[in-house]
């Protein structure tokens, strides 16, 4: 049986995950936030004192590590952490920071590349991050590269970590965002970048039901072309 795969890709906060959640459920498809499992990994580190730019020290974590993605009653995506269930301790904002700085390092992303992999053989899946159209699923059917304006994505992530009763003020968010999008461009290993053949699509100013249906109609298109 020939399964559908949806690549979206692109920067911190231009929400890929509200966004590709959605669509999953419209479409009846399998969501997986790829992001969410480098925030365990950050998550692993933090916990262990471990510097998540010292690439050796990550690297010797990987072995222990035991990592799993299940779908719970709720219809959510858990992510567990040696048999803890981290999906919300991986959301605080000084994780956002690990994950962005473990995901730079080659053998984290060898450690998950097959991994995700193979969630997309299992059936037809909507799949978003920072490389997936470009190393993930090279191959998938529709390829889409969601941005925003950096004040744009971090009112947004500053409204979500209200919501999550989390303290930080809007400029820290943006200069967070700002160093992120830094972070993930220049990394040596799969940096992020628009794929040849991923349709740009920019939210800036537009609602969350706007930008789903700009998504949904682009996606339906694209696969029946």
């Amino acid at each position: 049986m020939n399964y559908h795969s949806i690549a979206i890709d692109g920067p911190s906060g231009a929400g890929k995950s509200t966004l590709a959640r959605m669509l999953a459920q419209e479409l009846g498809y399998l969501y997986v936030d790829t992001g969410a499992i480098y925030r365990t990994v950050g998550l692993c580190a933090f916990r262990k004192g471990v510097e998540p730019t010292d690439a050796r020290a990550v690297t010797a974590l990987l072995d222990g590590m035991e990592i799993d993605l299940r779908y719970e009653q709720d219809g959510v995506q858990h992510m567990y952490l040696d048999g803890e269930d981290v999906t919300r301790e991986i959301r605080r904002h000084e994780i956002s920071r690990y994950a962005s700085d473990v995901s730079a390092i080659p053998a984290v992303r060898a450690f998950l590349l097959e991994r995700q992999r193979e969630l997309a053989r299992r059936g037809d899946v909507i799949m978003d991050g920072r490389d997936i159209g470009t190393v993930v699923l090279p191959g998938a059917d529709v390829k889409l590269f969601l941005t925003a304006s950096a004040q744009d994505r971090a009112r947004r992530r500053f409204a979500e970590l209200q919501q999550r009763g989390q303290e930080t003020d809007y400029e820290t968010v943006l200069r967070d965002i700002r160093k992120r999008d830094e972070n993930d461009t220049r990394r040596a290993a799969a940096p992020l970048r628009q794929a040849e053949d991923a349709l740009l699509v920019d939210t800036t100013g537009n609602t969350l039901e706007e930008s789903f249906q700009v998504l949904l109609q682009t996606i339906k298109e694209r696969l029946q072309a």
